[in-house]
């Protein structure tokens, strides 16, 4: 039988779950478009500042047993890489500037100082209703999960935790603020839960799934938490992934462009690329977005209505970036790495411009930038509108002009942090949607699918093609490093022989 299997883009989650297939023992290439591997977490380099475009926020990669599922990734294929921790950030709020961190109770010491007994008694309160909710997010692994009959037996060895948390996990399936709202009811808690919300998955709490966000108080909000970041940056997570890849036996082509998915006898067979060349594999895996994939396979290929429901999928906005490297001459080392900026609660965290983050990770690891020196990265998180940048020519002095634009609000929040960064800089790198789309082969620029809790599902990996099979920010609820990875792993494990799949489990400790 052939072993081949051919992954579309070499994100997170493609990055993933090619390295799990090479595990277990699939011949495995990757199909990348860009000249670097890693999606939107790829790194760059400028003037020897590194960058990362994308993912700045990590946390449960640095200490095991872990419900993150990179974590799970990295220890199945035998990889890791340094990881450095801190717990606190910088906020600037309508309600004042202040810092706080990971950990239940240092933020109540916040709440005390802002708002009072009463919002602490509901934060309080909130953690101990949402505890049993944790247990019962991390209850299974996503690692155990594959989309066919071996189902039965990877999760089976979980099947007595999950029945104990069956009430609990009920409660999992609807928005956050149905758990939110019978509880909070101090307005800067309630903007609080919505921002959290959307960091997480793009949406505020009436959209954001009751499991997401029981997995991230699973991991922030326990005791002694510390966040993560990877020494070099997330380009060292990226070549930790491709280095386990191949080390398994697998590879990654650069400069692959996947023109179509090659169809035959009403099965996917492989690839076509852009230089004409054929790629065949026993199944085909699209680590493209929702969108994107459909655009890749041939007319008639899947059902109409698979093709509409799928094009139909509600999508998150997209982004502005910020890529500064500066003289750090007289700046604090106790200055955070991350910030958050909200500029107007009455906006809601979504609207354009209203929310905005800032990561200085040469604070953490200063290798990232030269001597003296520090890397910046500001960027509106999945809320700046791709019909503003529509049909713009990125050539013409009316592009530059609106990124010269809507990159202030940008400048305006690291002013506050730094206020002469202006005078500082000696690297200016404005991205917008038309680069994420550019670069990312991302429809529209888009952060990923705004699929609304309780009022849709995300797809499954499979799908109605046999042979095609999907992973990465469309097939799993969150937009985060988290999601993707699990993504992958499920694809991957959908793939795998059932023995290989429960000698892993057995591996990482579950079994």
């Amino acid at each position: 039988m052939n072993q081949t299997v051919i992954i579309i883009g070499s994100g997170i989650g493609g990055l993933s779950c090619a390295a799990l297939l090479a595990r277990y023992g699939f011949n495995v290439t990757v199909c990348e478009s860009h000249s670097i591997a890693g999606g939107a977490a790829h790194a760059f380099e400028r003037q020897g500042f590194i960058f990362d475009s994308g993912p700045s926020l990590y946390s449960g990669l640095s200490y095991r047993p872990s419900p993150n599922p990179l974590r799970h990734v990295l220890d199945a294929i035998g990889v890791d890489v340094n990881w450095v921790t801190y717990d606190t950030w910088g906020c600037f709020l309508p309600e004042g500037d202040f810092e706080t961190s990971v950990g239940a109770d240092q933020f109540c010491q916040v709440l005390s100082q802002l708002r009072g007994s009463t919002a602490v008694s509901e934060w309080r309160y909130l953690q101990q209703v949402m505890e049993p909710l944790a247990n019962a997010a991390v209850a299974m692994p996503p690692a155990a999960v594959r989309f066919d009959w071996g189902a039965a037996l990877t999760i089976a060895p979980f099947a007595w935790s999950l029945a104990s948390h069956a009430p609990n996990i009920l409660k999992l399936t609807g928005p956050f603020s149905r758990i939110m709202d019978g509880i909070i009811h101090d307005p800067f808690l309630r903007n609080w839960l919505d921002l959290l919300s959307f960091l997480l998955s793009g949406l505020p709490a009436n959209g954001t799934s009751a499991a997401e966000m029981a997995f991230m108080f699973a991991d922030w909000y326990r005791p002694g938490v510390k966040l993560d970041y990877p020494i070099g940056g997330s380009g060292a997570l990226v070549n930790a992934l491709v280095q386990g890849l191949e080390k398994h036996g697998g590879r990654v082509l650069l400069n692959a462009h996947v023109e179509q998915i090659v169809v035959e006898d009403d099965r996917a067979v492989g690839v076509r690329l852009r230089t004409g060349q054929t790629l065949r594999g026993r199944a085909i895996i699209s680590n493209a977005s929702v969108w994107d994939t459909l655009k890749l396979l041939p007319e008639g290929a899947v059902p109409k209505q698979f093709v509409e429901t799928r094009q139909a999928t509600p999508e998150c906005d997209s982004f502005m970036h910020l890529h500064l490297g500066i003289d750090a001459t007289g700046l604090s080392p106790e200055l955070a790495c991350h910030h958050i900026i909200v500029n107007d609660w009455s906006q809601g965290v979504t609207a354009p411009q209203n929310v905005v983050l800032i990561s200085i990770p040469s604070l953490l690891d200063p290798a990232l930038a030269p001597p003296g020196k520090h890397t910046i990265h500001v960027y509106t998180p999945g809320n700046e509108p791709y019909d503003l940048w529509q049909g713009m020519d990125r050539h013409r002095e009316a592009y530059t002009q609106q990124k010269h634009a809507r990159s202030q609000v940008m400048w305006q929040a690291l002013e506050r942090v730094i206020p002469d960064i202006r005078s500082r800089c000696e690297v200016s790198l404005v991205g917008t949607p038309l680069t994420h789309e550019r670069y990312l082969r991302r429809h529209r620029g888009s952060y990923g699918p705004a699929i609304r809790a309780g009022e849709g599902m995300f797809p499954v990996p499979t799908t109605p093609l046999a042979g095609l099979l999907c992973c990465g920010d469309s097939t799993f609820p969150g937009i985060g490093l988290p999601a993707v990875a699990a993504s992958g792993m499920i694809a991957a494990n959908t793939l795998a022989p059932v023995s290989k799949h429960l000698d892993m489990l057995n591996a990482l400790g579950y079994r």
